[in-house]
């Protein structure tokens, strides 16, 4: 077959299945080979590579993974969908399409299933804009034996991945994925490049995940600590993490002085800080029995 990922293409798929895109499902089929053959280029695919594919739409993707991979597993929640692969990817033996939410499945039992003779697994997809954020947090903290992720994703939401502190697009979620993996942007991508346009432009980042986690003390406890500190991004380090302990407010010079212990100024504001810092600040949270995370 063709490659899918041409305007002419797709819009022959979409014609002869009779298929409207859903909006509420955030699909936006990729009409660009240049894009699809960076995307393969950068993920270092071979053909000892099994391939975890989220959303994989009429398979305009796909296809280019499954030529060159030995297996791809793919993603894809709407029904209609299935029959539309079943066709496109005829030729392609090495691909199992999943009719599952990626949020609801057993990646882990998946995996072992599907991908249980290759030599490394790997991530590669055009995420659903609308549900991004969720599904990289969920396959990050399931602790899959996933070396790397090369995702497509909305321009802003991957810009947050790659910031560094005190950039105005760092936050939680910077520091959450970069406690997991080492972040790197490989493209910015066009609204032009997709059938119909979204809204805004897209961007590709590659995580590599690392060899060893940091240690930051307890994990779930130090997240909590620093989500709490941008709560209000205007407020300072120490007015936020009054609203984060249990009667916080009475307990403001402990938070001031567990702060200074921690050699960080009270009056600073959270995004200022490194994973690095928010580490030493959940560790020292032992010396301070008083204050209790709500």
């Amino acid at each position: 077959m063709r490659d899918i990922a041409t305007p002419t293409k797709t819009k022959e798929i979409l014609m002869k299945h009779n298929l409207q895109m859903k909006k509420s499902l955030g699909q936006n089929f990729l009409v660009d080979t240049n894009i699809t053959d960076k995307i393969i280029r950068s993920s270092d695919i071979n053909n000892n590579t099994g391939v975890i594919e989220i959303g994989p739409g009429i398979g305009s993707l796909t296809q280019q993974l499954a030529k060159y991979a030995k297996t791809v597993m793919a993603y894809e929640i709407d029904q209609r969908l299935l029959p539309v692969l079943e066709d496109t990817l005829q030729d392609y033996s090495n691909v199992h399409i999943l009719n599952q939410d990626i949020l609801k499945a057993d990646v882990s039992a998946d995996i072992k299933l599907y991908l249980n003779d290759v030599e490394e697994v790997i991530v590669v997809a055009n995420l659903p804009y609308y549900i991004t954020t969720p599904i990289i947090m969920n396959l990050l903290e399931a602790d899959l034996p996933v070396q790397r992720y090369v995702v497509m994703m909305q321009k802003e939401v991957g810009e947050r991945l790659v910031a560094d502190p005190g950039s105005k697009s760092y936050g939680s979620l910077s520091i959450a994925v970069q406690y997991y993996t080492d972040v790197s942007q490989v493209m910015i991508v066009p609204k032009n490049v997709f059938m119909p346009p979204p809204n805004v432009d897209s961007i590709v980042v590659k995580l590599e995940k690392k060899s060893d986690l940091p240690d930051v003390g307890p994990i779930k406890q130090c997240f909590k600590l620093v989500r709490g500190a941008f709560n209000q991004r205007r407020k300072t380090i120490l007015n936020n993490y009054q609203s984060v302990f249990v009667d916080g407010k009475s307990h403001k010079e402990s938070i001031k002085e567990w702060l200074l212990e921690a050699d960080i100024d009270p009056k600073i504001r959270g995004e200022v800080l490194t994973l690095e810092q928010y580490s030493k600040l959940n560790k020292l949270l032992n010396n301070y029995p008083e204050l209790v995370i709500k």
